[in-house]
């Protein structure tokens, strides 16, 4: 992601921050342009999120562009899925930050994630009781302001039990 040309990159260690004067990092975030998020482990990274303060900052980002990958765009769903979690976090759910009221299966049909099929989405999309896309690759979701957009030339799907 550090690769696509920015004027400059910053890297944050969320598992440090806890131990960083907040005075020291929190302007370089409200100062940045984008923040990008790159994927692993959601729960994981939730928590530290939380625990580092920086989960509490998103209110207030309104300037601030929002890039994440895989797990970086998981995080600020309402519910991950039993089907992602390997990190059991202290509340022993699989709850996320709840920024965005959607779910995201991600990797759909990826060679790297054979299990990651549609069939296996509408399972998992059944579990989450609410709105979630199953995305590829070749897939984003842009929200503004509210405003849930798909941007594809991929395979992608929305679920929504309410719809």
């Amino acid at each position: 992601m550090i690769e696509l040309g920015w004027k400059s990159v910053g890297v944050l260690e969320l598992t440090a921050l806890p131990s960083v004067d907040k005075e020291r990092w929190v302007s370089w975030v409200r100062e940045a342009d984008a923040l990008l998020v790159n994927g692993g482990d959601a729960l994981y990274l939730c928590h530290w999120m939380r625990e580092s303060g920086l989960a509490d900052l998103f209110p207030s980002l309104h300037d601030t562009v929002y890039v994440g990958l895989s797990a970086g765009s998981m995080v600020l769903t309402p519910r991950i899925g039993e089907n992602f979690v390997s990190w059991k976090p202290p509340t022993g759910d699989d709850s996320a930050l709840g920024v965005v009221d959607f779910s995201i299966f991600p990797h759909l049909d990826s060679p790297d994630c054979p299990e990651n099929t549609m069939a296996e989405a509408e399972r998992w999309a059944a579990e989450i009781k609410g709105p979630a896309y199953a995305i590829d690759a070749q897939t984003a979701i842009k929200v503004t302001d509210g405003c849930v957009e798909v941007v594809s030339e991929g395979n992608w799907k929305l679920f929504d039990p309410a719809a």
